[in-house]
């Protein structure tokens, strides 16, 4: 059937079954592992130089794919920011952090679910790991708030919406995976990120403070026999928020600054959540060895996910592939914003079957060679995608983070409980795609203006 068709088919022939073989549920990487060597002994089978069945160019492109993986730079990054992030989840910082929050912003509508938000933006920045904060915040925040009398609604759709900050604000896995894939500078990508991340996180939080103030019942205020005195809430706040706001900000300060690389910066993150974990005394070595064992498999993954994608891309575009959308989207004769549209519709939609990794690693490299074609900028588009890649954690029916969710606290919440509490904050997220689209500075004027030279 495949010498019938031309190669641009064979190539579309060729995602057909990787998508419909991921909705069967056969494991992503390796998929696109046997996708790729498949299809590629095909694309580049020539009878004439073949001694034996093994004589073919994919197995050594799939081996230079392997190598290169090894050998990026870059992606060294990625074991030392998942070890700082699964360290401090399991040295009880957390767990410290928003109880201090919590008692700050008693004051405020919604103070716990502020609180919630707060520190799913620190710990997000910490880890990036979304399954981990929806989790432990889903245990620990989420409780904690239904105790209060929240609506379960209202705090679902809290800890879902703040728990996937973790792949835009900075230092994020997924920026760094982005760098890797589109050849940016991850130190601009960073600094492009914190503006959209804090106006994201800023956005959640206004509308969780405005919800409260118009409907109070949904989140009743603290008892004031439950709030201690002001220099103990001083105190909390000094022990459990500087520490971490200052490691965060070390690693952060020292790639903005040019001081270290990101792989640098994540080494001395990883040591300094092994300093916070013994200054809070919870530094134990079983959770030292989870956090080890989590951080290896966690890599293995990523990186295996990077060598499969990156045979399945070049045998895709080998064939034609690539040419296709390209052909597609100069021939309709649309305008940039028309183009923008388009691209984030498909993110959005491919964000059900898909997890982000995937996404990032197959389909952004179609979109990429268009953006000089538009005149895109290709730090701008990546924010978009950042952002857009929220929803696809926040839109039922496949929304994970209320998978998540659910997982930990089963039949205190329904699923269609949490499917209707993350609804306002899918609304939020697009809004804020709109934003940054109107006013494109919020993207790419801390850049910009730090790496002017």
């Amino acid at each position: 059937m495949l010498f019938s068709l031309t190669n641009p088919e064979v190539a579309i022939f060729m995602m057909g079954i990787f998508l419909f073989a991921v909705l069967l549920g056969f494991p992503i990487a390796f998929t696109l592992m046997a996708m790729g060597i498949g299809f590629g002994y095909y694309a580049y089978y020539d009878p004439a130089l073949m001694d034996h069945i093994f004589d073919n160019r994919i197995f050594s492109l799939f081996v230079k794919n392997t190598y290169t993986v090894m050998d990026n730079n870059v992606l060294t990054a990625v074991p030392l920011f998942l070890f700082m992030g699964y360290l401090v989840e399991r040295a009880g910082i957390v767990s410290k952090l928003f109880f201090a929050i919590r008692l700050a912003a008693h004051r405020l509508p919604a103070s716990m679910a502020v609180a919630a938000l707060i520190t799913c933006t620190l710990f997000s920045t910490a880890t990036g790991i979304i399954g981990a904060v929806v989790t432990l915040m889903g245990l620990l925040a989420w409780p904690a708030m239904v105790k209060a009398g929240y609506d379960k609604k209202f705090a679902s759709g809290v800890i879902c919406a703040g728990g996937c900050l973790g792949i835009l604000i900075p230092p994020s896995i997924m920026l760094i995976v982005y760098s890797v894939i589109a050849q940016l500078s991850p130190l601009r990508l960073f600094a492009a990120a914190i503006f959209p991340g804090l106006l994201l996180a800023g956005l959640y939080i206004a509308y969780a403070v405005g919800r409260a103030w118009l409907q109070p019942s949904i989140a009743p205020k603290p008892r004031a026999e439950d709030i201690p005195p002001r220099a103990e809430i001083l105190k909390e706040v000094l022990v459990s928020f500087v520490p971490l706001f200052g490691l965060i900000m070390l690693v952060l300060g020292t790639i903005l600054a040019g001081i270290a690389t990101p792989a640098e910066a994540a080494a001395a993150g990883a040591f300094g959540a092994i300093l916070l974990s013994w200054f809070y005394k919870t530094l134990k070595w079983q959770s030292f060895k989870e956090s080890v064992f989590l951080t290896a498999k966690t890599t293995a993954m990523i990186m295996w996910l990077f060598i499969g994608s990156w045979t399945f891309s070049s045998v895709f575009s080998y064939l034609g592939g690539h040419e296709i959308f390209e052909h597609f989207f100069t021939s309709i004769e649309i305008s940039t914003w028309q183009f923008l549209i388009i691209t984030q519709v498909i993110i959005f939609l491919l964000g059900w079957p898909l997890e982000w990794t995937e996404i990032l690693i197959i389909f952004v490299p179609i979109f990429l060679p268009l953006l000089e074609v538009f005149d895109v900028n290709p730090y701008f588009f990546a924010m978009l995608i950042a952002l857009n890649l929220q929803t696809s954690f926040l839109t039922p029916p496949m929304a994970m983070s209320a998978y998540y969710l659910k997982g930990v606290q089963k039949k205190n919440v329904e699923l269609m409980e949490i499917f209707a509490g993350i609804m306002p904050f899918l609304g939020i997220v697009i809004f804020a795609m709109f934003l940054m689209y109107m006013f494109p500075g919020i993207a790419l004027w801390l850049p910009e203006t730090l790496f002017a030279n």
